[in-house]
């Protein structure tokens, strides 16, 4: 009997350094240490040789601004994307109340929309990308190959959390909704995880 309070204070424990860590993550990955691994540039700029345009994305839904605390970025300016590759980074202000022309479930009801999007110009060849939403505290890493010539989308997708209760019709798993929060991002280059 003993064993099971054990077991979960392990896990929140477990939880809650996770969390410490990515704090200091972004913390980290917020201040570049690098600036010539890329450039904004401007939508159809020129092509350079030996270069390729990254266009990133991110299309997501939070609740509104003062539901949980004053200090909340979550429907505000002040809630943006980070976004660091090979030590430098840029920080994406988003739309807010951007329209997307195919809501998912997941978006039903009443919040506050972003899209996030900026296009950045970089030399072919591997790259660590790390994204992050600092408002959440959620990080998300992977390595990109960047073809020469080449323009690639950057996705930046949320995964919303789990409605207590509620199962997907016909499916496994529960289903989602902004309201329970973002619990992680996913990237995607070219369409592919």
């Amino acid at each position: 009997m003993r064993t099971i309070p054990l077991f979960t204070m392990l896990i929140v424990l477990g939880l809650l350094a996770g969390c410490a860590g990515n704090k200091e993550l972004i913390k980290a990955m917020s201040v570049s240490s690098n600036q010539r691994v890329f450039e904004v540039v401007e939508e159809n700029a020129s092509p350079i040789p030996g270069y390729a345009d990254l266009y990133i994305h991110s299309y997501l839904k939070t609740h509104k601004p003062g539901i949980h605390a004053e200090r909340d970025a979550h429907g505000t300016q002040d809630y943006m994307l980070l976004v660091n590759i090979d030590g430098q980074s840029v920080k994406i202000p988003g739309c807010l109340n951007a329209v997307r022309t195919a809501m998912c479930d997941s978006e039903q009801g009443e919040g506050i929309s972003y899209q996030f999007k900026t296009i950045l110009r970089l030399k072919a060849g591997l790259h660590k990308v790390v994204v992050a939403l600092p408002a959440d505290d959620l990080v998300a890493e992977r390595e990109v190959i960047i073809v020469d010539g080449e323009n690639c989308t950057l996705s930046v997708e949320p995964v919303y959390g789990s409605i207590p209760g509620k199962k997907r019709a016909g499916a496994t798993g529960n289903l989602t909704s902004f309201k329970q929060g973002i619990k992680s991002i996913r990237i995607l280059l070219n369409g592919k995880v």
